[in-house]
């Protein structure tokens, strides 16, 4: 069973139809929206401000979602695919991002809608990362904008799939 802790008065609020992994951490002010996955060695750290996750989002092994004390929150919109041992800190990731193994994305960053930042990638503190667009490299740039239904077709295939993924672990 998952660690779920409550600090500071704070108790995770987990939504409906929602795999946790047995070894997944969850602390804090966070909130899980409905039809989520959070994976093998994820910790979600509400300790010093909130995370806030919507709905159908999938947060990959080893993951860490943290914010600064008073001075950054962390928020993933709907069907967004976190992957493996990223680091979203204090950031903003809209509805249908896509957030690639291994990169960093730091406070006050937006991830816009739809977007993508490849693997290993640092999205440095206060960067806005386009609606529909890749970013790549360390620190993050523009690498191109994608086609908007190419964009949604590709994200929503890795989240409906993790839907699927978490189904077999029920």
């Amino acid at each position: 069973m998952a660690l779920i802790k409550s600090v500071r008065g704070f108790t995770p609020q987990i939504g409906k139809n929602v795999f946790l992994a047995e070894n997944a951490t969850i602390i804090g002010d966070v909130v899980i929206g409905d039809d989520c996955s959070i994976w093998y060695n994820t910790v979600l750290r509400g300790d010093v401000n909130s995370i806030r996750i919507g709905n159908r989002v999938n947060i990959q092994d080893g993951a860490v979602v943290h914010t600064l004390y008073e001075k950054s929150v962390a928020e993933i919109g709907n069907d967004v695919s976190i992957g493996h041992n990223v680091t979203v800190h204090g950031a903003k990731i809209e509805d249908g991002a896509l957030i690639g193994m291994n990169a960093v994305v730091l406070d006050h960053a937006v991830v816009g809608e739809g977007a993508l930042v490849a693997a290993g990638a640092v999205v440095l503190s206060g960067t806005q990362v386009e609606a529909g667009s890749i970013y790549a490299g360390a620190p993050a740039k523009f690498v191109k904008k994608m086609d908007t239904e190419q964009s949604k077709e590709i994200n929503q295939k890795i989240a409906k799939n993790y839907l699927m993924y978490s189904d077999w672990y029920k």
